[in-house]
């Protein structure tokens, strides 16, 4: 049986798409993208639902937009539109969103079904709008590392807490504590 990181290692996306490092883009732009702490991303497990992006170099803003917009993560400014999935498709009915595809990058939901360490697999739970581009559609499996996640669906919560030893309420309470300084 091949191991997650082999699957991990060795998946590759079209046109030069790949996973977004949630860890890389919060050093860049602070507390303007906000990541789940460590503490937290530890106790991810199979059947939860944690947000990923793919995006390409390849592909930047369409013709006629303006130089910059803004993030509907953390209203900064950058350089190319990230689409959105607001929730999994499977926990709330979504509406069939007519947008053109246009190689912008995409944060969309993933339903984690292993874990091996800080490398999990798990199936994108989202139509995806760029789906002709990166190949990735509902169902897909995808092989990603804690760094990757952007954020873990707040329905999680409460189970993700009582999963939680003393050190670790501790290490969550103090970086709660942090937030916002």
């Amino acid at each position: 049986m091949i191991s997650l990181n082999e699957r991990y290692d060795e998946q590759r996306f079209a046109n030069d798409y790949q996973l977004v490092n949630g860890v890389v883009m919060h050093e860049e732009n602070g507390d303007n993208f906000r990541i789940p702490p460590d503490v937290i991303k530890k106790h991810i497990g199979a059947g939860q639902f944690v947000e990923l992006r793919i995006d390409s170099p390849r592909f930047s803003v369409h013709e006629g937009a303006a130089e910059q917009c803004n993030c509907p993560s953390c209203n900064g400014e950058m350089t190319k539109p990230i689409l959105r999935h607001e929730h999994p498709a499977s926990l709330v009915p979504l509406p069939d969103q007519m947008v053109p595809s246009r190689g912008w990058g995409e944060d969309f939901w993933v339903r984690v079904t292993d874990r091996d360490g800080q490398l999990l697999k798990g199936k994108v739970d989202n139509p995806l709008i760029e789906t002709r581009l990166h190949e990735l559609q509902p169902g897909s499996e995808v092989f990603f590392h804690e760094d990757h996640i952007l954020a873990v669906h707040g329905s999680h919560r409460p189970e993700m807490l009582l999963r939680m030893n003393a050190a670790d309420l501790k290490e969550l309470a103090e970086w709660l504590g942090i937030q916002g300084k």
